[in-house]
């Protein structure tokens, strides 16, 4: 699971890494901007629309205290604001305020070529077949649309 003879690591141990790899850029970015991690990904999240609660806590795989504390914190900071569900009035959707979608927009952008940058020594043939394989596993596995491409319409200009 971990070598293989020619000195390559296994899908295991490269998943994994990869995965370490990107939190690192994610983290980056967010300090940047002075939010954490975890609300770098709320305000990704809600770049495409609004959502109830419980549906943020399954995209995100947050309890429900985790999640309301993230909200709390995110909506303290001005960057998103609980509105009432027209559908159903004891329930609350989350949105981006203004300030909440310019910094989404922006976070969003850098955050992008960032971990673009991590293929450039890659062949544009070895990054798509990169995207390709890990777009089979992650569509195999229904991992939620927490970051959108760049190509499917959230901003990709550097704005700092």
């Amino acid at each position: 699971m971990g070598k293989h003879e020619d000195g390559q690591i296994g899908v295991v141990a490269g998943l994994v890494r990869s995965t370490f790899l990107v939190n690192a850029v994610y983290a980056e970015s967010a300090q940047e901007y002075g939010i954490t991690q975890q609300q770098g990904q709320l305000l990704c999240v809600l770049m495409a629309q609004s959502y109830g609660m419980s549906e943020l806590g399954a995209i995100l795989r947050l309890a429900k205290s985790s999640l309301t504390g993230l909200v709390d914190r995110t909506e303290r900071n001005g960057l998103v604001q609980r509105k009432p569900d027209p559908q159903d009035s004891r329930a609350v959707r989350v949105a981006l305020t203004r300030r909440g979608r310019e910094i989404a927009e922006e976070f969003y952008a850098e955050t992008c070529l960032r971990i673009e940058n991590l293929t450039s020594g890659l062949a544009a043939a070895e990054r798509d077949a990169l995207a390709d394989l890990l777009g089979r596993v992650v569509l195999d596995n229904k991992v939620p649309a927490v970051f959108m491409e760049p190509d499917e319409g959230a901003p990709v200009d550097r704005k700092r």
